[in-house]
């Protein structure tokens, strides 16, 4: 029988450095791996105890929030930007990221059953189906991951992704980092730990892949583009501050997390390429410190620690790739 190719077939080759910084991400991804069964959450089951009930909710919320965001990037997000990128080494890099979105998922699932009973588990699971301004926010990510189709929405899903990574998780991340630096849930603050510095890696190679294709336009084009992606950023930060205020309420921390949610705004306008564009004040100390994704020295008694990884863990500077 013969069979006539319609296409030629192309293998992934790693023995050749495609750009000057995908090998480094994907040595830098595999260094991080880690699995939730690897930390210990029942050391928070004391604590847990001790929070008063509306801690308890506030902690079980922003959990759930997080869960619904990861499950949407690692089943849309990452898929989206791969179906128009050629390159096999960068499929590789992001399939790679997208497989550790579904594990962060999991691992607030971890958190969960180690905590909570079937019944708060079902509840909270339910309240993330009707919690409306936590629904809205997954409808702006998906309309446009879902509109990708050409290089022009594919930059747009690449911004979208990186103000989801650099920016929407940390209303989340913001409490388990409050309580975690001041010695309350900490094992569980290893895992937020852990999961903050795989967004890291991930905001900044998809930024450095959106200049890249921000680039390859002429200047018209990047104005317009520009607007759009500002208009994404506005949309997004508008719903962001209703949606902390409405599961913050009564903690008085709304202002300190809104404050956070524009500092981390600005860090992704930076992985995108693009200057500061909110004002914002001094971050809380201890947030802020928590944001270190350096490795952290623990006991291997205690909590797993953010230095586990299975090779030398050094943290990318921007000298380390080019564009």
């Amino acid at each position: 029988m013969t069979f006539k190719l319609s296409q030629v077939h192309k293998a992934v080759n790693w023995n050749k450095e495609d750009d000057g910084f995908t090998q480094a991400f994907w040595d830098q991804n595999v260094k991080q791996f880690w699995l939730p069964e690897e930390i210990s959450v029942s050391k928070d089951l004391k604590v847990w105890s001790q929070l008063e009930d509306r801690e308890r909710e506030l902690y079980k919320k922003v959990l759930g929030g997080l869960t619904l965001l990861d499950t949407k990037q690692g089943n849309n997000g990452v898929p989206s930007m791969m179906s128009l990128t050629e390159n096999l080494q960068r499929k590789a890099v992001l399939s790679f990221m997208g497989t550790m979105e579904e594990i962060h998922a999991k691992s607030y699932s971890s958190i969960f059953m180690t905590l909570l009973s079937n019944t708060e588990i079902d509840e909270l699971f339910e309240w993330i189906e009707k919690e409306p301004t936590l629904q809205r926010k997954a409808d702006l990510i998906l309309a446009q991951y879902e509109s990708t189709h050409c290089n022009k929405s594919l930059y747009l899903s690449m911004v979208t992704s990186v103000f989801l990574e650099s920016f929407l998780f940390y209303s989340g991340f913001f409490y388990p980092l409050y309580l975690s630096g001041q010695g309350k849930m900490v094992a569980s603050g290893e895992i937020i730990s852990l999961i903050l510095r795989d967004e890291s890696l991930h905001g900044k190679y998809i930024g450095l892949l959106a200049q890249e294709v921000y680039s390859s336009f002429d200047e018209e084009e990047k104005v317009v583009l520009k607007e759009r992606m500002f208009k994404i950023l506005s949309d997004l930060m508008e719903n962001e501050i209703e949606y902390t205020n409405n599961i913050y309420k009564e903690s008085g921390l709304e202002e300190e997390v809104i404050n956070f949610l524009k500092y981390n705004a600005n860090r992704a306008l930076d992985n995108l390429g693009f200057e500061k564009f909110y004002e914002v004040k001094d971050v809380n100390p201890i947030v802020l410190n928590g944001l270190s994704t350096e490795t952290k020295t623990h006991d291997f008694f205690s909590t797993k620690g953010n230095g586990y990884q299975k090779g030398i863990y050094e943290e990318l500077e921007d000298e380390d790739f080019l564009i």
